[in-house]
């Protein structure tokens, strides 16, 4: 069955409350979806492709291995650690129909982060890239790990193509340095032995944890936000709801997958949602090479795109970027972080179609809300609240402020999760079951959402709040800017000042040349006392700007 049978039940103009109850798990709904699209795309990188049909067949032998070979049971955590690439979405389904949790792991994590995530979530399995195996050696015996999968990029490529890319990556690039864990045993192998084995099935729940998403630990130790079956079950329900007015009946849709899928956005929204229609998904795995990843596009006629504002700028710096075909292109969805008006305005102007911003947190599933896709979006927010989801301000007392006024963000949905694992969640909800979402912002007279900045990254200038974000667009505004980041820096006359870190566009800016670009567009206390040119700014693997760093390392001098 090739028509997008899910439609039937969402006809446009349907009420703002959405029923999770369609299915009792999301192995339900993978089920459902690999009867649906047997023969379509679901899964394509470098080339290859898998159909729903191959998806269903190999998940199926991972599980059983999981569950037989392994003696892994309901309820076991299986960590995953690798960038975009076929086997991802393989072992992720895999690991769920065997009833297990789901830790994705950043492979760039330093041996230190990884111990930390495995001990705190008991993962007692991993399928790790090889490119990164070197780390888990180093930290193996400090957790319950007892079973290591390991994998190379090209395992799922097949044939040639797929030993031209393992043997690359190792012997031409480098990219895997030696380790010893000699217990490992391959994909391949894995699914190999999975295939003679037969699964039983768990009975899974609702209430069930599907997911320990650990948040980026940008601010401190990450924590696991406990996501069950029923959280991210009704996130798709929403925002099926809210992709609803470009989504065409028997039309597959094409997305491009560019944020990895440990990342919550990418999983949930292009991994999760779009297998659950029928889409074809094109996993990137390494955006970062803008040169291949304008090359992929060039061969695509996509119709969907998320990712995060460094990404999209990047992209409009490129010079080829211009040549894509964009024809095709319905919408382009960005979080994250905020998008500058700048890049927002540019990317509309090259692609013809909006760059809309939604906004969301691991602890969320991740989408509380995003700007309307039927051409009413209003740049600079984040939209208006997905079905089923309140959001209203709150001041520190868990009162809830007027239209207007800057306060915490607060929301509550079923996608919000139950509270982080192993910790005293007292603090992270206000009575009524408000999670708090640690972001400043505020609701205008129509209802839209926007956010100031993160609460804790807020600049205190002789009492007056400065918020980096406004900073940071303002001079992102600026012809021969590529990249900015504000901070706060310690001050004896008032308290803190502002310092910008400045990528260049054109190496001729001066820092004369910022100030007077300041004075013209900030008022007196916002602006930079400070300023810094640099040749790039720290990022997590996401692209998202890490404040984090930039101020530790002033705390360091």
């Amino acid at each position: 069955m090739s028509d997008k049978v899910w439609l039937k039940s969402y006809p446009k103009g349907l009420p703002s409350e959405i029923d999770a109850l369609k299915h009792n798990s999301l192995v339900e709904m993978f089920e459902e979806a690999f009867d649906n699209y047997r023969s379509q795309v679901a899964f394509e990188n470098m080339g290859k492709s898998l159909t729903y049909d191959e998806v269903d067949k190999l998940s199926m032998q991972f599980a059983a291995y999981l569950q037989k070979e392994c003696g892994l049971k309901k309820g076991d955590t299986l960590a995953i650690q690798m960038p975009n690439c076929l086997q991802y979405p393989v072992v992720l389904m895999g690991g769920l129909r065997a009833g297990l949790k789901i830790v994705n792991t950043n492979p760039l994590y330093t041996a230190r982060e990884m111990e930390h995530q495995f001990k705190d979530a008991e993962a007692k399995a991993i399928v790790i890239v090889e490119n990164f195996a070197y780390n888990l050696e180093k930290i193996i015996s400090n957790t319950q790990i007892e079973h290591v999968i390991t994998t190379g990029l090209g395992d799922l490529l097949g044939g040639l193509k797929g030993g031209i890319v393992n043997f690359v990556v190792k012997y031409i690039k480098g990219m895997v340095p030696k380790f010893n864990l000699p217990k490992a045993v391959s994909i391949k192998t894995a699914l190999a032995k999975g295939a003679k084995l037969s699964l039983d099935k768990p009975a899974i729940s609702q209430e069930d944890c599907a997911f320990l998403q650990y948040t980026g630990g940008t601010t401190g130790v990450s924590k696991g936000a406990m996501l069950s079956h029923r959280n991210v079950l009704s996130h798709t329900e929403q925002i099926i709801w809210w992709f609803n007015p470009l989504l065409e009946e028997g039309k597959t849709e094409v997305m491009v997958t560019a944020i990895p899928l440990y990342h919550i956005f990418a999983l949930t929204v292009n991994g999760i949602f779009m297998f659950k229609i029928g889409a074809k998904n094109i996993l990137i795995t390494n955006p970062r090479d803008m040169k291949a990843f304008l090359g992929e596009l060039k061969k695509q006629k996509f119709t969907l795109m998320t990712g995060v504002n460094t990404l999209f700028n990047g992209m409009l710096n490129q010079p080829d970027f211009e040549k894509i075909d964009f024809s095709a292109l319905k919408a382009t969805i960005g979080g994250g972080m905020a998008v500058q008006d700048f890049v927002a305005e540019k990317w509309q102007k090259v692609t013809g179609t909006p760059l809309c911003e939604g906004y969301g947190l691991s602890e969320t599933s991740p989408v509380l809300s995003c700007n309307p896709l039927d051409g009413t979006h209003k740049r600079g927010t984040i939209g208006l609240p997905t079905p089923s989801t309140d959001m209203a301000i709150f001041d520190e007392n868990g009162n809830q402020l007027p239209q207007g006024e800057i306060g915490e963000i607060c929301a509550r949905g079923p996608q919000v999760m139950s509270g982080y694992l192993n910790k005293d969640n007292s603090q992270v909800f206000f009575e009524g079951g408000w999670f708090r979402t640690g972001d400043m912002g505020m609701m205008d007279e129509q209802g839209f959402f926007k956010i100031v900045d993160r609460k804790k990254d807020m600049i205190n200038v002789s009492g007056f709040n400065v918020y980096p974000n406004e900073v940071e667009n303002v001079i992102a505004n600026h012809e021969k800017v590529l990249e900015v980041a504000a901070i706060g820096v310690p001050d004896d006359k008032s308290t803190e000042a502002v310092k910008v870190f400045i990528v260049k566009s054109d190496q001729s800016l001066t820092k004369e040349e910022v100030d007077a670009y300041c004075d013209e567009n900030l008022t007196g206390y916002k602006r930079p006392k400070y300023i810094e040119f640099r040749d790039e700014l720290p990022k997590s693997n996401v692209g998202k700007i890490i404040r984090r760093e930039l101020r530790d390392a002033e705390e360091a001098k």
